[in-house]
């Protein structure tokens, strides 16, 4: 809680726990997918208050399981070594050695600090990548455009398969898996694959109850810039066709209604930038996101 916040009376803290004990009782035993990622990654106060979330949501019974992006950490890295990262559609055209760059980023540096503060916070935090006993299988994505039809755009994965067993006997025994989203091709050599995707599918063949997105924005919004909070996913496909969701939403969505379609009860979508948003979007009747529930 930041300094300037007023101070809650007694009755105002009972009432928030007593708020939370339904769900906390409701989804006790349950995974939780989360997708970490834009300024929640960055700033030192938002960093540590994910860590402590992640930490009370497995003391109260909840199993998170974590995929991570790094898309500035990783342009950073290539700007220090005088290499210009491209976009081909949104995606990071991954030579071998911004591949070399990538994976000492995602499943070294960022990986580890996430790791390594949840630990201090009371969490049994274990980091990992898709190559990790190869539970993530990947093959080449080749990319479909307008001008050029398929093109080649080197190490980047589209998900074959992925063997959940390893995340849910770590789950089990009491750790929170922190994901790395790259997979290991036929081969053993790596790809880079969308965070987000990752994420998703995950959801979906872990049988999560939850998949939460955390981004930069509020949520999904209408044309007037209201939060929507309750969709489904034939909302959510009028708000693409009349072209209210656009641009960068498009991948977490589709990724949304993959996840939602595959039997995840609820995916939310949540400003990462606002202080235990996580907390507030699971344990408050209100919430502070969007909500797409499956159908």
């Amino acid at each position: 809680m930041h300094a300037s916040a007023p101070a809650l009376k007694a009755s105002d803290k009972a009432a928030i726990l007593s708020e939370a004990l339904p769900y906390i009782r409701r989804f006790a035993g349950c995974i939780f997918v989360i997708k970490y990622g834009g300024n929640a990654m960055t700033e030192e106060t938002l960093k540590e208050g994910f860590a402590k979330d992640v930490s009370l949501l497995k003391l109260v019974g909840i199993h998170p399981v974590i995929v991570h992006g790094g898309g500035p950490q990783i342009n950073a890295m290539l700007e220090k070594i005088g290499k210009q990262g491209e976009f081909v559609q949104g995606m990071r055209v991954t030579d071998s050695e911004t591949m070399q760059i990538v994976e000492m980023v995602l499943g070294a540096q960022v990986n580890k600090e996430i790791v390594s503060l949840i630990n201090q916070h009371g969490g049994k935090a274990v980091g990992l990548t898709g190559r990790d006993a190869h539970f993530i299988r990947a093959r080449k994505l080749l990319l479909n455009t307008p001008e050029q039809g398929c093109i080649d755009i080197g190490q980047v994965g589209e998900i074959e398969r992925i063997d959940c067993r390893l995340l849910q006997e770590m789950v089990q025994d009491g750790y929170i898996p922190v994901v790395a989203p790259i997979g290991a091709g036929a081969n053993g050599e790596a790809f880079n694959i969308n965070a987000d995707v990752v994420a998703g599918r995950l959801a979906a063949e872990l049988n999560a109850e939850k998949l939460i997105m955390m981004t930069n924005i509020t949520g999904v919004m209408d044309k007037a810039g209201n939060l929507l909070t309750n969709l489904s996913p034939k909302k959510i496909e009028a708000l693409i066709a009349d072209g209210t969701l656009s641009g960068g939403m498009l991948p977490k969505i589709a990724s949304a209604l993959d996840a939602a379609a595959e039997g995840v009860k609820a995916v939310h979508i949540i400003d990462g930038r606002v202080l235990n948003a996580m907390l507030l979007e699971i344990f408050t009747d209100s919430g502070v996101g969007s909500m797409i529930l499956g159908e």
